[in-house]
């Protein structure tokens, strides 16, 4: 029996597909929504009698091999190993890694860089880090549990210990541990840190962050993305998460590491944190695979609130159902789980709706007692309201609004109904276009323009070559393509 038939007669396509996807009995086959594209309405299956999957919209097909390939972007050997491992099998030590290639040896430098960080904790400093972390009431256990570390305020004391160890410069850069100086001296990246590891969810050391500690400089940076990780795609604690939230049906997401390690230890193991981004698509989508419900539970300050926003505005729009923990302000979540676990809790028990949150958020930002207060809270808690397809609930918020600001509830129709003709003027919600941007205010104004152009081209005429020098030469290109796609004649 080859080492490939026996993997297969050790694993069922079901537990294997399980561990990555929520999948629902229909008959004698599974369904769920297919991880490889967007949908909304589940058309990926699984056979057990066949041992195979089937994805009826996008046509992806296959056995446990291929799953594996597709679902975690790697080739047939990296396949062959995660599933060798699932299934308890010994692979051939043929040199070991050689084998798997660049992505492997990325993986080895990453685990031995964590073994280094782990051992360093013994040092002087690195008690003193363990005193640290043992005051923020993270214990034992989870320092072992989550591999933190010390990465000692050194020059390369990293890159000395790797090379000795067989790797390349070329190779640690590529893993984001180390960079070149303009005078060519090699550093390591992370110096002076407390380092935290970030796993994939088959719990492979991918990348590290790193906590500032009895020094100045920025508190967390993270390592530069790499073959193996992308902050983008990356969810700290999911690989230890992720049984928990299939279990509950919902997924706790914070904002820190530190908030995810006490939750995880104080019982909240269905909690997650998008560390070093804000929550994105490929993040969403992975998450689809185990629920769709979210509970999001950021600071309780400006930031946090605007990472509530952003998060909730992309999570809708792939159809979660999402609550928000409401903390007291000017507290994050480690605070509030190592003080009082049972308030914690609560505050997860009570957590609120969307339009709840909005509400309490724009009558925080404004003051209420006054008319621009009142105006700018009706606006923003407006444009959140007309996207409400079912008219009661839309007249109830209307209703709690008009008493929250009193003002009537007759004017603040009118202005919903001006809000909605300035949006169809626009194209997009002005909200939208700020909370789904990092662009400048220059590259937002030019959009608008182009959009507005491209409503009424004969507006074209106004812009004429000495203005055209006002715009970015992306627009530049863009405009001088309108007025040639439109056949536009500057006499007419």
């Amino acid at each position: 029996m080859t080492l490939f038939e026996e993997i297969k007669n050790r694993l069922d396509i079901v537990d294997v597909v399980s561990s990555y996807l929520r999948l629902q009995k229909v008959g004698s086959n599974y369904r769920a929504l297919c991880p490889f594209h967007s949908e909304k309405k589940p058309s990926f299956f699984v056979s057990p009698r066949l041992q195979i999957f089937k994805c009826f919209g996008c046509g992806k097909a296959g056995d446990i091999f291929k799953f594996v390939m597709e679902i975690e972007k790697v080739d047939f050997k990296e396949a062959l190993k995660i599933l060798a491992e699932k299934a308890g099998v010994q692979l051939p030590t043929e040199k070991e890694e050689e084998d798997f290639g660049e992505r492997a040896r990325l993986f080895k430098i990453c685990e031995l860089a964590t073994k280094f960080f782990e051992r360093q904790l013994e040092s002087k400093t690195g008690k003193k880090v363990i005193e640290y972390l043992l005051g923020r009431k993270i214990n034992f256990e989870s320092i072992q549990k989550w591999r933190l570390g010390w990465a000692p305020d050194t020059k390369n004391s990293l890159v000395e210990f790797l090379k000795m160890k067989g790797f390349s410069i070329d190779e640690i850069e590529k893993a984001g541990l180390c960079f070149k100086k303009e005078n060519g001296e090699i550093l390591d990246f992370f110096r002076g840190r407390i380092i935290f590891p970030i796993f994939d969810l088959n719990s492979r050391v991918v990348g590290f962050a790193g906590r500032v500690f009895e020094k100045e400089g920025p508190k967390y940076i993270n390592c530069k993305n790499t073959l193996l990780y992308d902050k983008s795609r990356v969810i700290y604690g999911l690989d230890k998460a992720k049984k928990e939230i299939k279990e509950k049906d919902f997924c706790l997401i914070m904002e820190g590491y530190t908030d995810v390690i006490l939750a995880h230890q104080e019982g909240f193991q269905n909690a997650v944190s998008v560390s070093g981004t804000a929550l994105s698509e490929w993040q969403l989508q992975t998450l689809a695979r185990f629920t769709s419900n979210l509970l999001l539970c950021f600071d309780a300050d400006f930031a946090g609130d605007q990472a509530t926003k952003r998060a909730i505005d992309l999570a809708i729009q792939r159809d979660f159902q999402v609550k928000v923990i409401l903390l007291d302000e000017g507290k994050d979540p480690a605070d509030i789980i190592s003080e009082d676990k049972e308030k914690f809790e609560k505050a997860t028990k009570e957590a609120i709706s969307i339009m709840e949150f909005y509400l309490k958020s724009f009558i925080s930002q404004y003051d209420k007692n006054t008319l621009e207060g009142k105006r700018e809270i009706a606006r923003k808690f407006l444009t959140e309201v007309k996207k409400i397809p079912n008219e009661i609930e839309k007249d109830f918020w209307i209703s709690l609004l008009s008493k929250e600001i009193e003002v009537s509830k007759e004017s603040l129709l009118k202005e919903m109904e001006k809000i909605k003709l300035e949006d169809e003027f626009f194209g997009k919600e002005k909200e939208e276009i700020i909370l789904k941007s990092d662009k400048t205010k220059r590259e937002i104004l030019e959009e608008r323009l182009l959009t507005l152009l491209l409503k009424l081209p004969q507006n074209l005429v106004l812009i004429d070559n000495e203005k055209m020098e006002y715009f970015s030469p992306e627009t530049k290109e863009i405009l001088e393509k309108l007025k040639e796609d439109l056949k536009f004649d500057p006499k007419n």
